[in-house]
């Protein structure tokens, strides 16, 4: 009987360049001991141990559980939140810029 030893949730890797950040996304895998012994890091899209064993369903309920938002999903919300804060009508606007003439 195959064992799960360990589940990696997805995650996104933060790497600063020159330009600025790029967001590089990890998938989530899960850590396998196989019935022959092996342990092999497993993922959504590649189940099958070196020795021809299929994992799939193994994997699907130890991966089951684990979802990861976007690293700016969080600012995403709260901008929707405070959208009216950040629109100005046009009257308001042409107001403004008369004033500073």
């Amino acid at each position: 009987m195959a064992t799960v030893i360990e589940s990696i949730e997805g995650h996104y890797d933060v790497e600063a360049s020159s330009y600025g950040e790029a967001y590089i996304w990890c998938p989530a895998n899960t850590v396998v001991e196989c019935d022959c012994g092996q342990r092999t890091a497993l993922s959504g899209s590649h189940t099958v141990c070196s020795c021809g064993a299929d994992h799939a369903a193994l994997v699907r309920e130890a991966l089951a559980y684990l979802r990861v938002s976007h690293p700016w999903e969080v600012d995403y919300q709260e901008w929707r939140r405070n959208l009216g804060e950040f629109l100005i009508s046009e009257e308001i606007y042409q107001w403004e810029l008369s004033r500073l003439d």
